[in-house]
């Protein structure tokens, strides 16, 4: 007998393959999750699950210069930090960001669970700024490299 593969991810396996997550450089970040697209075999293409609890935020203010990204709330509500202004968002909202993106971020302003759809590219190499700290990121693949951006000095022009 072989294997089949899987097109559909069931409500008890998203349960099931939920793990916590913070990002190291905000202490308010708590999620959990699941890649779904992940876990049926998307490459291109993230769709994640996410749940932000009640005074917690998602990531860190960032911008992406290659990926595209969305969200869409499913349930709950939440400040979107868009561009330098803040947003009410709530069931229903859905925000995009095609790049060069604007630096966006989300955190749970309600008393329940945030909880909402994310995904975007996944594309082999990937340049974020992150505002608020001063740093950009480069990653190629799984290799990631962080610099500040006060430490960037213009190159100049070319000659040819």
């Amino acid at each position: 007998m072989t294997d089949k593969k899987s097109f559909i991810l069931r409500h008890q396996q998203i349960a099931d393959s939920m793990q916590a997550f913070s990002h190291p450089w905000n202490p308010k970040s708590e999620i959990s999750g699941t890649q779904m697209g992940r876990l049926l075999g998307l490459k291109r293409t993230g769709v994640n699950f996410v749940k932000v609890p009640p005074g917690k935020e998602s990531f860190v203010y960032h911008s992406h210069y290659r990926e595209e990204e969305w969200i869409y709330i499913l349930s709950g509500c939440g400040i979107a930090e868009i561009d330098g202004e803040e947003f009410e968002v709530g069931a229903g909202d859905f925000m995009a960001f095609p790049t060069p993106s604007v630096a966006h971020h989300l955190r749970n302003a309600g008393n329940e669970d945030l909880v909402y759809l994310a995904g975007g590219e996944n594309l082999d190499i990937e340049i974020a700024d992150f505002p608020h700290l001063g740093k950009r990121m480069f990653r190629r693949e799984d290799a990631i490299e962080i610099f500040n951006l006060s430490d960037a000095k213009l190159f100049g022009a070319l000659d040819t």
